[in-house]
């Protein structure tokens, strides 16, 4: 089983950047088909990237194209999800997820298809 941490969460104005990190620890995250998932208040958790265990294949958000990048560190067992242009409707909790038992191209992008999830980090953009 593995446990996620994200972190890099904060206040930022709008065109400004942030980079989120979600650590693993328990079992290497290249097992695990990864993802970020966000939720504003009174709104449903919607999908925003994924990445392939292979991490040649990732899926983006139409809201976050161009602007958000996930990739993956594995000596350092580690996600991340690089934001710029940021914008006040990304304000939101943002949550690391893996899925296991996949193969080495799969991508999704419901909740309900992640087996494991982080405590999420707080992104707030100011305009």
């Amino acid at each position: 089983q593995v446990r996620l941490v994200e972190s890099g969460g904060g206040l930022v104005q709008a065109g400004g950047s942030l980079r989120l990190s979600c650590a693993a620890s328990g079992r290497t995250v290249s097992d695990y088909a990864m993802a970020w998932f966000r939720q504003a208040p009174e709104k449903e958790r919607e999908f925003v990237a994924a990445l392939s265990r292979s991490v040649g294949r990732t899926s983006y958000a139409d809201s976050v194209k161009g602007r958000f990048t996930i990739s993956r560190d594995n000596a350092k067992n580690t996600v991340y999800l690089q934001m710029n242009s940021l914008k006040p409707e990304d304000t939101a909790v943002y949550y690391c997820a893996a899925r296991a038992n996949v193969d080495l191209w799969s991508v999704a992008t419901t909740p309900n298809r992640y087996d494991y999830w982080g405590q999420g980090t707080q992104v707030t953009v100011s305009s």
